[in-house]
């Protein structure tokens, strides 16, 4: 039997699908300004997928408005440059002029907004999967339940159920590459000399392509990146074909060793996708189910952040909810868009292989100081 639960007339309620990055964020920020907030997760507890993230300027500028950056900062770590390789001699070293970045396992900022999430009183349901909403504000559960809210967040990844139950016209696209990523064991004694405190991103063309790269997170975990291109059956193999990559990075065999042991290792080829717009109504789409990016520039989640961060300004105030959000998508996408487009062409060519590629075009979102609307650091 189908179940309305009515907003409440002191205070408005949002209903957040999805509990990863963005998610989290709008339902910590919409609460911090006065929102009641419930956000569902349809897994059994609240848990981050993956291996390792980077943030920018942009993502650490709204863990702190969200008050959640000191747990993040403890247990990351700022490499000292990001390196460049090609065919295991260095091109470039980057440094982004101070620009702030940071990279660090998935679970653990996850764990950071959860914790956040949880203390300012944002109402959690786990074995809660959203189905279908429409844009008068509506959310219908798998259980055949249906929440009436003032603002319908979809969260829920580029598999979005909010975003195709109501229709959202899309473009989505692949590359021709595709990713392994682990968190293994740093083993940095075993790996000997070498400025392995840095980000190196490490490029093979012949005998075939082949890229690794290489991110501490902290002092005892190394976040993992191996590229290969899809018809690749090797390279794209997991668990991991240990030969083919000890072959062609044979300093990183003490890393690769431990990769290669991981049975739950995934091969992802890059997407794009590209909505015509990321609202309907009472309903706004944020992250992967809006603008799921390749990952040249590691912008996703920042982007994700940022997006649902600026989210919640936008509709702090008294008024139309829709209003509030067709001015949000105006105000916040173009960036979004355009860092996106040159993810997916940076993908397409490779283009990051030949260093020095952190432009001014493309660290725009990096740069981007959420809080204030501003740019805060020069190009």
């Amino acid at each position: 039997m189908t179940n309305i639960n009515k907003s409440s007339t002191r205070s408005r309620r949002a209903e957040v699908a999805g509990g990863g990055f963005a998610g989290l964020t709008a339902a910590i920020a919409l609460r911090q300004n006065g929102w009641d907030v419930r956000l569902h997760e349809r897994s059994n507890e609240l848990r981050a997928f993956g291996a390792g993230i980077y943030l920018w300027h942009n993502g650490l500028r709204v863990l702190e408005g969200v008050g959640a950056l000191n747990e993040v900062l403890e247990g990351s770590h700022t490499p000292p440059t990001y390196e460049t390789w090609m065919h295991n001699k260095s091109v470039s070293k980057e440094t982004f002029k101070g620009l702030p970045w940071r990279v660090m396992t998935r679970s653990h900022l996850h764990n950071a907004l959860v914790n956040r999430a949880k203390a300012v009183g944002v109402e959690i349901a786990v074995n809660s999967e959203a189905v279908a909403a429409d844009p008068a504000g509506r959310l219908t559960l798998q259980t055949g339940e249906v929440i009436e809210a003032d603002l319908i967040v979809g969260a829920d990844g580029v598999g979005s159920k909010v975003r195709d139950s109501i229709g959202f016209q899309q473009e989505r696209w692949g590359s021709k590459d595709g990713i392994i990523r682990l968190i293994v064991p740093r083993k940095k004694a075993e790996l000997g000399h070498g400025e392995w405190d840095n980000t190196i991103d490490m490029w093979n063309f012949w005998p075939r392509v082949q890229r690794i790269l290489y991110s501490p997170c902290n002092e005892n975990e190394l976040y993992l990146g191996l590229m290969a291109p899809s018809d690749d059956p090797r390279g794209s193999r997991v668990p991991l074909d240990l030969e083919v990559w000890v072959e062609m990075f044979p300093f990183l065999e003490p890393c690769l060793v431990e990769a290669a042991k991981l049975q739950s290792a995934r091969y992802d080829r890059y997407e794009t996708t590209k909505l015509d717009r990321w609202t309907a109504g009472k309903v706004a789409l944020v992250g992967d189910a809006a603008h799921a990016m390749c990952p040249a520039l590691a912008q996703g989640a920042g982007c994700a952040m940022v997006n649902a961060f600026s989210l919640a300004q936008d509709v702090a105030a008294e008024g139309s909810v829709e209003d509030a959000l067709l001015a949000w998508e105006r105000r916040i996408r173009p960036i979004t868009d355009r860092t996106q487009q040159i993810s997916a062409d940076y993908a397409a060519n490779r283009s990051l292989s030949k260093g020095n590629m952190f432009t001014p075009e493309a660290l725009e979102a990096a740069r981007y100081d959420p809080i204030n609307r501003v740019y805060s650091w020069p190009q």
